[in-house]
């Protein structure tokens, strides 16, 4: 995670900071339906690399904001999902969803 001297002095810039990418705002509204392994969620997300993928998984995991868990199993399962500070993106999320919709509709 990162410290407060680390993060930006307004609050919009923190966030956009935190979770602004496209892919990630991508991977997060697919880790609120349920957790998602690395695969699953790179082939629902059509035009993200692999690398792309791991980085995003990997700062979303440092900054608090998912949960890896890995299985002991053979071979080996990992999966991605939100954690409670994730989730407490769920709302603004929604807000994103409502107003894409709102949006479409205004341009048919």
């Amino acid at each position: 995670m990162k410290t407060k001297d680390e993060l930006p002095e307004c609050p919009v810039a923190t966030t956009v900071s935190l979770i602004g990418s496209k892919w990630k705002l991508l991977i997060m509204r697919n880790l609120l339906a349920r957790p998602w392994r690395f695969n699953e969620l790179k082939n629902s997300l059509e035009g993200i690399s692999q690398k792309v993928l791991t980085d995003s998984l990997r700062s979303m995991e440092e900054d608090g904001i998912i949960t890896r868990t890995v299985y002991p199993e053979v071979p080996p399962r990992v999966e991605y999902a939100l954690s409670d500070l994730g989730e407490s993106m769920r709302p603004i999320i929604s807000a994103m969803e409502s107003w894409g919709k709102d949006y479409k509709k205004s341009v048919d």
